[in-house]
């Protein structure tokens, strides 16, 4: 089994502070591993390499083809490349994103633009999009300030199964540590006792 983490919050981890979702990802994955010994693990931390924005230059080089492009324009469309290759490969995939704003980080935005691409993980057809990455269990750890679960102000999760199931991915667990912002303890013990229930299914 091939794992894959992103870690796309803009703080990093320690053991016992920083990222609330990149901590708890941690231990999901290592949950998953002790699981499955011999699996390996990717850790793609958004954080310490960050991906650039989608902008005008990026499009240009992504619809220049191959052969024709600069090595500027090859630079760039291979950052995506990378990323690309690194969720093909995977089996699993380990997701830390906190809320900001009611919706995921740029940091992950960024790395969502950079993996749909047509022809390459979703085409289009006459009956509609079809998703060309399949066969993932996708786990998406995700912290809150606030309690948001269920609730319309939570844009994020639907947001998510939108985008992961236009890609082929359809499934995806969640695990929600919320109330970080008045009641940490507890919204933590919350999301460890979802991610036991997880590993134990």
């Amino acid at each position: 089994m091939n794992i894959l983490q992103i870690n796309a919050s803009a703080r990093r981890a320690t053991d016992a502070e920083g990222s609330v979702s990149t901590r708890l990802a941690n231990e999901l994955t290592a949950g998953l591993r002790a699981a499955s010994p011999a699996a390996t693990v990717t850790v793609r931390d958004l954080n310490v390499t960050p991906q650039p924005v989608l902008d005008e230059a990026a499009l240009g080089a992504l619809f220049t083809p191959a052969g024709q492009r600069t090595p500027e324009q090859a630079a760039r469309v291979a950052l995506d490349d990378a990323l690309i290759a690194e969720l093909q490969a995977a089996d699993t995939i380990v997701i830390g994103v906190p809320m900001y704003n009611f919706n995921v980080t740029a940091q992950f935005k960024n790395w969502i633009d950079a993996v749909a691409r047509a022809g390459v993980t979703f085409k289009y057809t006459e009956q509609g999009p079809v998703g060309l990455v399949t066969g993932k269990k996708v786990y998406i750890v995700t912290s809150r300030g606030g309690i948001h679960r269920d609730q319309p102000s939570d844009q994020m999760t639907p947001y998510l199964r939108t985008v992961l199931a236009f890609l082929g991915m359809t499934d995806v667990e969640f695990v929600y540590a919320e109330g970080m912002a008045f009641a940490a303890e507890q919204g933590l013990a919350n999301a460890r006792a979802q991610i036991t229930e997880l590993l134990a299914a």
